[in-house]
């Protein structure tokens, strides 16, 4: 088992929120190997006896001597209904509860309210670099993705991979749409699903993905939210210093793993190459996901965004630092700094030049090694870049 950057409270209630296949229940499991009741739903028998007796659990945790001090409930939102049973758990006898699941959705229309704040949220990802570094292969990384299973030394063949993201692909649309009757029909969201890949870290185009796809631009949108509600993908928003003028602009969609949105595009066969355009933008969704499982690991609580001026230009990261610190960051997959993106960032800075923060600093992250200032802007090797912005020792 490696260590994950996952550190959550150790006496208060928490959920832990991912994808399926980011290794929840083989993290509790490590974590929490003794002294601990658990109960896991995608046990069909412990599914259904709960389901018929949701205060089942806390009756058996009652009647152990010594009670363990933490129950776990594995994939709550199979089962909503437990939350009620948590509520009073929590009040009444202040044992810690954790609980697992694959998204939010289901629980919040339940209106459970994530049980108004008695229970913290944490988050656990496919793998970051800093998790396996050690045996971290950038073009192995940018061509399969950073699920936890491709890691485990069961899936050495090539081929075997690409099976299991198939697989992947095939069980999200069976377990998380269909059994839990997200949509009534599978085949137009399934079409949806390999036209969002396509457009995977660009601006949302709904009327363009909706005629790729075949599906009316209104089901799109309705689409998009149920992606980013089980995980499979976030919004990245376009900077304004006004909130009201941020929520009128568009946003992008960045699926949660290089590997799953591949196979969506049915290219998990084929090696990125570097110096394609595809290697680039692997690489920049590679660095951005990053970019967003260190902010929720560490709680830096850092608002992410992506920059888009008047004409067009493009920052790949706009990074505002609570207190009041501001960072614009440039991806590039070249391992030679290119200084006329180097002079653009430069350029497109000066958009800032007003900004209501108290310092800027500008970033280019790039797989040169040589380091250095150009202009006002440091040129960091990725690595090095990820560690400053977070602070990170090595």
């Amino acid at each position: 088992m490696r260590q994950r950057l996952l550190n959550p409270s150790k006496t208060n209630s928490y959920f832990v929120f991912g994808p399926r296949g980011s290794g929840k229940t083989t993290w509790i499991k490590s974590n929490y190997t003794k002294n601990a009741l658990y109960f896991d739903l995608l046990d069909s028998k412990t599914d259904f006896e709960l389901k018929k007796d949701p205060s089942l659990w806390l009756k058996q945790w009652l009647l152990l001597e010594p009670r363990p001090d933490t129950i776990i409930i594995d994939e709550i939102q199979k089962n909503p209904n437990l939350l009620d049973e948590v509520h009073k758990a929590i009040e009444e006898h202040k044992v810690q509860i954790i609980l697992t699941g694959s998204g939010a959705r289901k629980l919040k229309r339940g209106a459970s309210n994530l049980l108004a704040g008695r229970a913290f949220e944490s988050h656990l990802h496919p793998f970051s670099f800093f998790e396996i570094q050690d045996i971290f292969d950038l073009n192995s990384v940018l061509h399969f993705g950073l699920l936890p299973k491709l890691f485990s030394g069961e899936l050495f063949d090539p081929k075997d991979k690409e099976r299991y993201l198939y697989s992947y692909v095939s069980v999200y649309m069976r377990e998380e749409i269909l059994q839990e009757q997200i949509i009534r029909q599978l085949d137009p969201f399934q079409k949806f699903l390999e036209a969002a890949a396509q457009s995977n870290g660009k601006i949302v185009n709904c009327a363009k993905i909706g005629r790729d796809a075949g599906i009316d631009p209104k089901q799109v949108e309705r689409y998009f939210p149920i992606l980013s509600e089980t995980l499979i993908g976030f919004f990245l928003e376009p900077y304004h210093s006004s909130i009201r003028k941020r929520q009128m602009k568009k946003s992008k969609f960045y699926f949660f793993d290089m590997g799953v949105v591949r196979t969506l595009q049915n290219r998990v066969s084929l090696p990125p190459l570097e110096g394609t355009s595809e290697f680039g933008d692997l690489f920049e969704h590679f660095i951005i996901l990053e970019f967003f499982k260190l902010n929720h690991y560490l709680e830096k609580h850092f608002k992410i965004s992506y920059f888009c001026s008047k004409d067009s230009g493009e920052i790949d990261l706009i990074i505002e630092k609570p207190g009041g610190d501001l960072i614009l960051v440039e991806i590039k997959s070249n391992d030679r700094i290119d200084m006329d993106e180097v002079k653009k960032l430069r350029h497109l800075s000066e958009s800032f030049k007003h900004s209501k923060f108290l310092s800027k600093e500008l970033i280019f992250l790039s797989r040169d090694k040589t380091e250095r200032a150009e202009n006002g802007v440091k040129c960091l090797y990725w690595q090095t870049g990820l560690r400053q912005i977070f602070g990170i020792g090595r």
